[in-house]
C-alpha cells in the first residue's frame, strides 16, 4: 500500500515538473498574460513617464473671469482647458484692461504680478483683453500692453504667449474696440506673439437686441457678456485657433 502511493506521488511531481518545464520553454506566456502583463489602463509601459497635462494660465476680464452670475469654471477659459486638456489658472478681474483698472484698481499689468507672475513658469499664457479699453487711445493701450508682455517674457522666457483681441458682444462693435484691436493686432507682430482675433474672425454676429445671428442664442440680456452657451461656444473657436497655431498641447521651451 505504501508503494502504492510512493509510486502515485511520484508520478503526479513528475507530471509537474514537466509543466513548469513546458511553460518555461514558452516564455511563460500563460502566466504573463494574466498575472504580470499590465492592463493599457494602467498608463505607459514601465520606464516611460506618464505625460503631464500642459499648464496653461488666463488673463483677462469678466469674459475670462466670469461676470455677475458666473463662476469662473463656467467662463470659456476654464471650457477651453477642458476641450484640450490643459490644466488652468485663471486670472484677472471684471472690468479691467491693458489700461483700465476696474473696481481693484489694478490693469492687467498689476494682476498679473499679484495673481500669477509669481507662480511656476506655465507652458502657455493666454492674454485676452481690450474690450474694456474701447474709450482709450489706442496707442496707449498698445503701449501698456506692450510692457505687460515683456514683463512676461522677462519672467517666464519659455513660456509660450497668445493675445486675443477684444470679445464684443455683437456683430458691430464700436469703432474704439475695432481700433484697439487695430493696435494689439500690430504689437503682436511686432513681437512676434500668436494673435486670435475676435472681431475679426466673426465669432459673435448679430445683436440679441434684433434676435439676429448667433447673438440671439450666446449673449445675456446685458448685450455684452455670453451665457453658459456663449462661453462653451467662445471655448470651441479658441480652442480651434490655439490648435491652428499649433499649441493645443504646448510645452514650455527649455
Amino acid at each position: 500500500m505504501t508503494s502504492r502511493r510512493a509510486r502515485r506521488g511520484a508520478a503526479t511531481l513528475l507530471l509537474c515538473l514537466s509543466l513548469v518545464a513546458v511553460l518555461a520553454a514558452a516564455g511563460c506566456s500563460v502566466l504573463a498574460g494574466s498575472v504580470h502583463e499590465p492592463a493599457a489602463a494602467d498608463g505607459p509601459p514601465k520606464g516611460e513617464p506618464r505625460k503631464a497635462p500642459s499648464v496653461v494660465m488666463f488673463l483677462g476680464d469678466s469674459y475670462t473671469v466670469g461676470d455677475r452670475g458666473v463662476r469662473p469654471e463656467s467662463t470659456y477659459a476654464a471650457a477651453t482647458a477642458r476641450l484640450l486638456g490643459w490644466q488652468v489658472i485663471v486670472g484677472g478681474r471684471a472690468g479691467t484692461g491693458f489700461v483700465r483698472a476696474g473696481r481693484g484698481g489694478e490693469p492687467f499689468l498689476g494682476l498679473f504680478e499679484s495673481q500669477l507672475g509669481w507662480r511656476p513658469a506655465p507652458d502657455l499664457l493666454i492674454v485676452s483683453g481690450g474690450h474694456n479699453d474701447w474709450r482709450y487711445p489706442p496707442p496707449q493701450v498698445a503701449a501698456a500692453a506692450h510692457v505687460l508682455l515683456e514683463r512676461v517674457r522677462q519672467r517666464w522666457p519659455g513660456t509660450h504667449i497668445v493675445l486675443v483681441g477684444p470679445l464684443w458682444g455683437t456683430g458691430a462693435p464700436l469703432p474704439g474696440a475695432v481700433a484697439v484691436r487695430d493696435a494689439l493686432k500690430n504689437l503682436a507682430g511686432q513681437l512676434g506673439v500668436p494673435f486670435v482675433d475676435p472681431i475679426g474672425e466673426k465669432w459673435i454676429t448679430g445683436d440679441l437686441l434684433t434676435g439676429t445671428g448667433n447673438a440671439a442664442l450666446l449673449i445675456k440680456k446685458d448685450r455684452t457678456h455670453p451665457n453658459p452657451a456663449g462661453h462653451r461656444y467662445v471655448a470651441t473657436r479658441l480652442a480651434e485657433d490655439v490648435k491652428r497655431l499649433g499649441l493645443g498641447h504646448p510645452v514650455r521651451k527649455g
